[in-house]
Parts: C-alpha cells; sequence; structure tokens
C-alpha cells in the first residue's frame, strides 16, 4: 500500500503524470524470500560502491555486485563495472521477475544496504547503456524500506514502502522525468537486498 493506506494493484501507476511505475507487492512467500535474501548475501561478489563526484573518489558503506548475460560494461557515478556471470539463484529470481512483468532482461545490479542508515540520494537511472524509456524491474529482499519518487520539473513526490520479497516496476518516461531515491532511516536496523534487473543495449567489452 501507499503512505495514505490506499490499497495498490499491478495495473496502479504510482505517478500521476510523464511515467509509468508499478507495484506487484510480494511475488514470493515471506520464507521463499528469507532464503535468497540469506544466498545473496554470501554468494554474491560484493564490493563496496564506489562514485566520482566533482573530481573525488568516494567509497560507500553500502555495496554492490553486477551480473548479466554477457560481459556486459555498465557505468554510473562515473565509474564502470563489468557483469560477472549469472549464478543459480540470480537465474531463478530473473525468471520470476520475467514471468511476473512479462519482460526480459540481461544484467541485474544487486545493491546490499546493511542497515537503514544506508541509502540512495536522488538519481534517474537514465545512462545512454539502457536506451531511452527502458524498463527496470526493483526486487526487495530482506527489511521493508520507504523508496520515493520526485518529478524533475514539478517537484512532486510519490512514495511507498517496499516489501521484502516484492516487485516494483518502472518504465515509460520515469526515468526520463522522474528522480527516484531510497531515504535513509534509523528506524531500520535490519539488512535489504535490492536487486534491479535491466537491459542494456550495445555495451559488450
Amino acid at each position: 500500500m501507499d503512505l495514505f493506506g490506499n490499497e495498490l494493484t499491478a495495473e496502479t501507476n504510482l505517478l500521476p503524470y510523464d511515467g509509468e511505475v508499478n507495484y506487484y507487492g510480494r511475488i514470493m512467500s515471506r520464507v521463499q524470500a528469507n532464503a535468497y535474501f540469506e544466498n545473496l548475501l554470501h554468494s554474491i561478489q560484493w564490493k563496496n560502491d564506489e562514485a566520482i563526484i566533482l573530481g573525488k573518489h568516494i567509497i560507500t558503506k553500502r555495496k554492490a555486485a553486477w551480473y548479466g548475460n554477457e560481459k556486459y560494461a555498465y557505468t554510473y557515478s562515473n565509474t564502470t563495472k563489468q557483469a560477472l556471470a549469472w549464478t543459480n539463484e540470480l537465474i531463478e529470481l530473473k525468471n520470476l521477475v520475467e514471468e511476473t512483468c512479462n519482460y526480459n532482461f540481461n544484467s541485474c545490479l544487486l545493491n546490499l544496504y546493511h542497515t537503514g542508515e544506508e541509502g540512495m540520494a536522488w538519481h534517474s537511472d537514465d545512462e545512454k547503456s539502457l536506451g531511452v524509456n527502458t524498463t527496470i524491474a526493483s526486487l526487495t529482499l530482506g527489511a521493508e524500506r520507504k523508496f520515493s519518487y520526485k518529478h524533475k520539473q514539478t517537484k512532486q513526490t510519490v512514495s511507498l514502502f517496499l516489501e521484502n520479497g516484492s516487485l516494483l516496476i518502472m518504465k515509460g518516461a520515469t526515468q526520463t522525468n522522474w528522480l527516484h531515491r531510497l531515504p535513509p532511516t534509523k528506524k531500520v536496523s535490519l539488512p535489504r537486498i535490492n536487486l534491479t534487473f535491466r537491459t542494456i543495449i550495445d555495451q559488450l567489452i
């Protein structure tokens, strides 16, 4: 549900204009979600994420990993990652997501937030390697966290809580017109793994 207690369905567009965001809610049981969380926590090749901002090299507490069908290069925050080969569990989750939203993906960026105090600043996933009006599937495992959108021009905001085992789809002109973020909070002490399935175009290295 959204922050006003309204029930959401997969057909509900959370954005009032200039984009499309659909929340499917939980697409697996809590037991399944917890099992996948524990597996990914220990099997994924996590590394502290890096960014170069105003010429300064920043290493985040948040950890990240990049996987894909091929050795895709993905550049964001002025740093480049090379995709690793899928694990069996990632393939299972990829298949589940694709069957649920009826869309195919060739890569996945994973983020590990150790506590609620780790978050993500306002940004758009609008890198050229993703193309225009790209579709991104966001799967949450672990702690429930608030997730927010802000329109680039009007500054209107939309927020919801992402549950353990839930799926969120961003498509259409969302990345062109809206920013999104995972706001930090001291109210959450448990970790969260976020898998964002994407489609890289013409970026083999």
